[in-house]
């Protein structure tokens, strides 16, 4: 009886942290929300201001386009490093898919003067960043528009609406 007791509270116990897990699931997604949304504020603010107003935290590249990669990797003319583009996922130009992701983000940006809030930098040294095209689109959402691309859940903590 004893042992039955205690396998009845065990498995009581267990209900009970499995109550608390959704509460926790929730917390995530508020954190990970709010952090999007603060990135968002920040590079919103970055982008309208203008050169002279720039915030220290986020950089702002202004060039043109001078090589496009994959689909969501170019170059800007004059930077060394390569630009990622922030809350895009793109398969890579050698796998299913990636030559649609390259030629859509070639015709999209190819010798255009972009804007980008350099956000952050990657394991491989690329620059992953912001970027709208001179009317103001936003690449990321173009491509993930276009259905070449997805949003980059993980990074983009549903910024674009897609997750």
């Amino acid at each position: 009886m004893a042992g039955m007791i205690l396998r009845w509270r065990e498995s009581s116990s267990n209900f009970r942290s499995m109550d608390v897990l959704p509460h926790t699931l929730q917390r995530l997604r508020h954190r990970r929300l709010a952090r999007a949304l603060l990135a968002t504020i920040i590079t919103a603010m970055a982008l309208l201001a203008g050169p002279d107003a720039q915030a220290e935290e986020v950089p702002i590249l202004e060039a043109r386009v001078s090589k496009v990669l994959d689909g969501d990797t170019f170059t800007l003319s004059g930077e060394s490093r390569r630009i990622r583009v922030w809350g895009l996922d793109a398969p890579e130009w050698n796998h299913q898919g990636g030559s649609t992701a390259t030629s859509t983000l070639h015709s999209l940006i190819s010798g255009k003067q972009l804007r980008c809030a350099v956000l952050d930098v990657d394991r491989y040294g690329r620059l992953v960043a912001q970027c709208v095209l001179p009317s103001g689109r936003d690449i990321a959402a173009e491509m993930i528009r276009s259905g070449a691309a997805t949003e980059y859940c993980r990074y983009s903590g549903g910024y674009y609406g897609n997750c």
